[in-house]
Parts: C-alpha cells; structure tokens; sequence
C-alpha cells in the first residue's frame, strides 16, 4: 500500500510541485541573470520543465540539449513552455553519466538542480568531460547557509526533506562541490533569497575547468 503510494506521489504529484516550486518570482529573477551568459552548444544539466527556456539570447545560442531524469517532470510543462527560435532537445539521462563525447559542449548551465543528484563529484566530473577548451559552467543552486543557526536546520531537515522532494539536499556547500570537481571560479555571488530560509541561500556564478586559461 505505502508503495503505492509513493510511487503516485513521484509519478504524478512530485513532477508537478517541482514545476510549480521551480517557476516561482524569486528563481525567475535568478535565471533572468545567469541564463543569457549562455553560448554556442549548451548542456542544461537537470532542464525539469523547461524554467530557463524564456532567458536564453537566440542570437548566442545554437541549440540547448537538455538532460533530465524524469519526463514527467519535462512533460508537465509541455503546454505552457516557452518555444525559442533554436533547436531544444530533450534526453532522459542521468546527470553521472552524461550520454555526449568528450568535449562536445560550449557551455553547461544547470540551475536548481545540484541538490537532488546522488552522485554529486561524479556529475560534476562528467560535465567537465563534456565542455570543449574554453567552455564554461554556468550554475545557480541552493545550498548550505553560513550562518550556523540556519545551517543547524538545514542538516536536521535534509533526511526529513529528501524522500518528498525528489531527493533534494538543502545542505551541501556547492562552491566547495565545484571547485573539488576541477572547476575555477571565475565569479560567485551568494545571498539568501526571499522565503524559506533552510532553502533559499543561493550560489550563483561562473566556473571553468582548472587548467583553462582566464
């Protein structure tokens, strides 16, 4: 019975809670800021339903091939979504195990979905694999807060909050993720965004792999 249950929740209710979570006004503003930095091929690693498809330039971009674990959840937006003036491609694949060549793609943006990945290193590995000499990764996510009263809850609530939103980990320290992955920061803002606030400390920037040149 109770997996019935959960298995309706996933399928069904889940795909559209994340739709609804993920198009509210704060995170709207957030891709408005990061999504046209955008260029040539770009991988949007963890695409949902389609949120950042309204804030890409067409005259950068050449198409978005978007990765995503669950169809439901890009099927949701399918009557709503944003149709832009460049091929959208949807795969369903895991983040860990990105189905393109080595170095094939300008840039990687993902946004809001680093906190629900269970391989995390390996993910982030696998999206520097793909990005060509001189690609960049593009990121907007939410994470650990610095102050230690807020972070308290955020690791008391994280084993509670993962099995109803699909995974999702309000405490992992992103900037540290990337920069372990072989990434450089080449810029990072942080800042807490209006509402809850075990959920809403953001990390938004620009990495590169290491080794690549400023």
């Amino acid at each position: 019975m109770l997996q019935s249950i959960s298995r309706f929740y996933h399928r069904y209710i889940l795909p559209r809670l994340i739709h609804w979570t993920c198009g509210l006004e704060p995170l709207a503003k957030q891709r408005e800021k990061l999504v046209p930095l955008a260029r040539g091929l770009v991988l949007e690693v963890g695409i949902g339903s389609g949120h950042n498809l309204p804030y890409y330039r067409a005259e950068q971009v050449q198409q978005v091939i978007g990765i995503d674990p669950s169809r439901e959840v890009w099927q949701v937006g399918a009557r709503e979504r944003f149709q832009p003036p460049f091929p959208v491609h949807f795969v369903q694949a895991s983040a860990s195990a990105l189905p393109l060549k080595n170095q094939t793609v300008d840039t990687v943006l993902i946004t809001y979905a680093l906190c629900t990945i269970p391989q995390v290193p390996e993910a982030l590995q696998e999206m520097r694999r793909v990005l060509r000499p001189g690609g960049q990764l593009l990121f907007c996510e939410h994470g650990l807060a610095p102050d230690a009263s807020v972070a308290g809850w955020q690791h008391r609530l994280t084993p509670l909050w993962k099995p109803v939103s699909g995974g999702c980990h309000l405490n992992r320290n992103m900037p540290e993720l990337i920069r372990r992955a072989g990434f450089r920061l080449e810029s990072l803002e942080t800042g807490y965004l209006p509402g809850w606030k075990p959920a809403s400390y953001n990390f938004w920037g620009r990495a590169v792999p290491a080794e690549s040149d400023p």
